[in-house]
């Protein structure tokens, strides 16, 4: 059962932030674009993929960037909570091998190895993610 409730738990967590996000860029949608897709014709799906997807695209963007940037991470909170023998097949990941490793088992140098892989890992990952999105779309955070 630990999938459907890390999974669960995961889009419940951000579910909130993510649609205030998403609304506030909505919101900022000059009406007129909708009025001048509605006098050409076009119905709800029109609107939506023709003036709201590309006016809210660079939101889109930026939040896939933070999510890439936050993929290592991947929440060790919950799985530390829900983390016993039985699960360790299942839930280990990097942050809770190096828990492990570091806290439980006492091998400090191997768990902080791993874990600067790892944020080097990530750093990589956004740095990608960051100038492929600049490239494509010339929106990107640094």
């Amino acid at each position: 059962m630990f999938r459907p409730i890390y999974t669960f738990s995961g889009i419940w967590q951000n579910i909130g932030w993510d649609s205030i996000i998403y609304l506030s860029a909505m919101r900022s949608i000059d009406p007129g674009l909708y009025e001048a897709a509605e006098i050409d014709g076009a119905g709800r799906f029109r609107k939506m993929w023709h003036v709201t997807l590309p006016q809210i695209s660079p939101t889109i963007i930026i939040l896939f960037i933070f999510a890439v940037g936050g993929l290592m991470a991947s929440g060790h909170e919950k799985i530390i909570l829900l983390y016993n023998s039985l699960t360790y097949e299942t839930a280990d990941v990097i942050a809770s091998y190096v828990y492990r490793r570091g806290l439980q088992e006492a091998s400090y140098s191997f768990a902080t190895a791993v874990g600067l892989i790892s944020s080097a890992v990530n750093f990589l990952l956004l740095w990608f993610t960051n100038r492929v999105s600049k490239k494509y779309s010339e929106i990107s955070i640094f």
